[in-house]
């Protein structure tokens, strides 16, 4: 009989293994107890009766439907807002390319419950904006910018911006000039060497950074919970309420499971578009 030989382990794998082990159990454990109490009561027994009531109760689905909703508004605004503001940097001098990052990443350094109250402030019915609305004449009462989609949007756009901006800028930078350079060089509009040559270089990171903001809109819950005023409802709203005020262990787990499920299949996505951008 020939002896099996074992391939040694590389040190450096012995160094990851506790790392691996906190990771697996912090986190993947309780991901494992949510699909368990979605697929079993509460006496132990194997049940499909959760997922039976996300299907026949309209309630789930349409607060499931608003969430996706939101998400696909927010990320198109993102993109948007983000992708003109990152070509902008790109454009700027090595200085103020370093002032424009920093005025995107100081945010980050505040609490996202401040900047959420923040926008109360501002948009408020006395707040910043309306006032000015009223003075300028432009409307005669305030207008409702809270406790509606608008401001649960407004909220989650500010707060998810950078997440879209500062990959794409990043990947902006490593496009290489002289493609441009070559494409004027041949009789090509400035026009045209955007469209043909730095969009589709740049498309696959907007598209990266936009999955990457859906995912993360998908479970927001201080904002909306906030901006919205409980009028706005979405899945982590919905998940606090099953758990802490009904409660329903099961199908908030159910729940649970169908976004990550959703949020998985997102990322696989994710990884392949920068797979591919990074293979280019």
């Amino acid at each position: 009989m020939t002896a099996i030989r074992l391939r040694p382990v590389a040190p450096a794998a012995w160094l990851v293994l506790p790392l691996l082990i906190l990771v697996l159990i912090g986190f993947d454990l309780p991901l494992l107890g949510v699909v368990w109490k979605s697929l079993f009561d509460g006496r132990g027994a194997f049940s499909l009766d959760a997922y039976y009531t996300i299907v026949d109760a309209p309630v789930y689905a349409r607060v499931m439907g608003n969430t996706f909703r939101i998400a696909v508004i927010s990320t198109l605004c993102c993109a948007l807002l983000g992708y003109p503001l990152a070509y902008w940097l790109r454009g700027l001098s090595r200085r103020w390319q370093m002032v424009g990052l920093a005025a995107i990443v100081i945010p980050f350094w505040i609490s996202i419950l401040v900047r959420t109250y923040a926008w109360i402030v501002i948009l408020g019915n006395a707040g910043i904006v309306n006032r000015s609305l009223l003075a300028l004449g432009w409307t005669s009462s305030p207008i409702s910018f809270l406790y509606n989609e608008l401001g649960v949007m407004i909220g989650t756009i500010n707060v998810l911006l950078p997440f879209l901006v500062l990959p794409l800028f990043a990947a902006m930078m490593k496009i290489d000039d002289s493609l441009l350079q070559a494409a004027e060089t041949l009789g090509a509009s400035r026009w045209a060497v955007f469209w043909k040559v730095f969009f589709p270089l740049s498309l696959p990171a907007l598209l990266a950074g936009a999955i990457l903001v859906f995912i993360l809109t998908l479970g927001f819950y201080i904002t909306p919970a906030i901006l919205g005023g409980g009028r706005v409802p979405m899945i982590a709203n919905m998940l606090d309420l099953l758990i802490n005020e009904m409660p329903n262990w099961e199908l908030a787990s159910t729940i649970s499971v169908v976004l990550l499920v959703a949020t998985l299949a997102l990322f696989v996505v994710y990884l392949r578009i920068t797979r591919d951008e990074r293979q280019a």
